[in-house]
């Protein structure tokens, strides 16, 4: 049970030091029961009351690092079932998957076509964190397949029951960090003892949510607690209870046994249905998969998935920003002219794809406005002639580019007086006030 705030305020040295960056240490203590302010910040607590702390006040679901390829990722770490109630906090993981039984053309052809899945949207990057490797036979095979993953630079999950192929292929890759999938109640102490030997991850499964209840808590016993649950691939229905009972048993009833968080294949579960795979795969995104594994990732699973991630795992207390600066668009050069909006996601999306629909070659001017749409920033202040200005000169934009046409959004037309004011040697224009408009309009201002 969490402590409350006078129970960790017993535990400081009430001394009001400050040194935390609060005035009192009932200030401290009532922030670190809040979860605002970690337990180490106090300088002056025994390991043994700040590991007391830390553990009674750690969310229900563990959080685990993994890595994949050079960058490491945090699973699990959730508080709440829904995300309206605060924020998700660690975001699903895709992986494709080869196996075994693929030849080795049709492995290489795979991997590659999941090499080309690679974008940014609105500051992120886009692509497939993991490759799941399947053993069915051939032990030498499944060694040279988890090679043949660890080289293309992603994560990798190795899938197989067997300890001695397990332990074999986890060697040869040891260095990668490869999530160890194959625990299960007949072997669960030997490939405990292979994950806790090589520093990685175990993941767990079972017959069903009882055998894996019993097999967790049996791993936990033996000191290892860097785990993953495998819902199962027995059926859609199966796989969907098993995430979310193991969901709200962590956070509703608090078990911590079943605080984990948990990988899924719906590329087996779909057995070759692309359509009925992609629907899956969205379904266990938002309820609730950390690695979701399809049979492949193409540009037409990755647009609708990677999307939906985003969006799920954003901050709903954050606005969705694009980064501020010059975006030339239709071959734009220093001698086409500007345009200039804020950085809200949705707003530069909408305005960027009317522009170059347009055909007509401009220089789009992303603003620091907070993430705010137009009306919004104006009246806020962060959208004024004054900002213009500033963006202007910050980013160099009279020597970067040479056309001095500044096109305004139509929604602050009120500004062109004052910022053809501030810049004498442009010339504002006010655009139109929706952007469907913006086609005809630069057609015509081209004319």
């Amino acid at each position: 049970m969490a402590l409350k705030g006078i129970d960790i305020f017993k535990l400081t040295p009430k001394t009001n030091c400050k040194e935390c960056g609060n005035p009192t240490c009932m200030a401290f203590s009532m922030k670190v029961a809040s979860g605002a302010v970690e337990i180490t910040k106090c300088p002056h607590l025994s390991d043994e009351v700040l590991a007391k702390v830390s553990e009674s006040n750690a969310p229900p679901m563990k959080s685990i690092t993994v890595k994949a390829g050079d960058t490491e990722y945090k699973l699990g770490g959730e508080t709440v079932l829904y995300r309206h109630e605060k924020t998700f906090v660690s975001k699903t993981l895709y992986a494709m998957t080869v196996c075994t039984c693929m030849d080795d053309a049709t492995v290489d052809q795979k991997i590659a076509d999941s090499m080309k899945v690679d974008y940014d949207r609105i500051g992120e990057r886009m692509y497939c964190e993991y490759i799941f490797v399947n053993c069915k036979d051939n032990a030498d095979k499944f060694t040279a397949l988890a090679q043949k993953a660890a080289a293309a630079n992603r994560g990798v999950v190795l899938n197989c029951t067997d300890v001695d192929t397990m332990k074999a292929a986890a060697t040869a890759i040891k260095d990668a960090k490869p999530i160890l999938n194959g625990a299960n109640a007949s072997n669960y102490e030997a490939m405990s003892a292979l994950a806790t030997e090589l520093g990685c991850v175990l993941g767990v499964s079972g017959a069903d949510l009882d055998e894996l209840y019993d097999t967790v808590a049996k791993i936990e016993a033996l000191g290892n607690k860097n785990l993953i649950l495998d819902v199962g691939t027995a059926s859609v229905k199966a796989a969907f209870e098993g995430a979310v009972q193991i969901r709200r048993a962590a956070l509703l009833n608090k078990d911590r046994t079943f605080g984990y968080p948990t990988i899924v294949n719906v590329g087996a579960l779909a057995a070759g249905d692309e359509a009925f795979e992609t629907a899956l795969a969205s379904l266990f995104t938002v309820k609730y998969g950390s690695i979701v594994v399809l049979s492949d990732m193409t540009y037409a699973k990755s647009l609708a998935l990677h999307g939906l991630r985003q969006n799920v795992f954003t901050d709903p207390q954050k606005p969705m920003k694009v980064e501020p600066g010059i975006y030339p668009l239709n071959k734009a050069d220093e001698n086409a002219p500007c345009c200039i909006t804020v950085d809200f996601a949705l707003t530069y999306f909408v305005v960027s794809g009317e522009l170059e629909r347009s055909g007509v070659p401009c220089n789009l001017l992303i603003s620091d406005a907070g993430g705010y749409s137009v009306l919004t920033a104006w009246a806020a202040g962060k959208l004024s002639a004054n900002t213009i200005v500033k963006f202007i000169n910050e980013h160099d934009i009279a020597n970067k580019i040479k056309n001095r046409t500044l096109i305004l959004p139509g929604k602050v037309a009120v500004l062109k007086g004052e910022v053809q004011d501030k810049l004498p040697d442009w010339k504002v224009v006010v655009g139109p006030t929706e952007a469907v408009g913006l086609v005809k309009f630069m057609k015509e201002l081209q004319a």
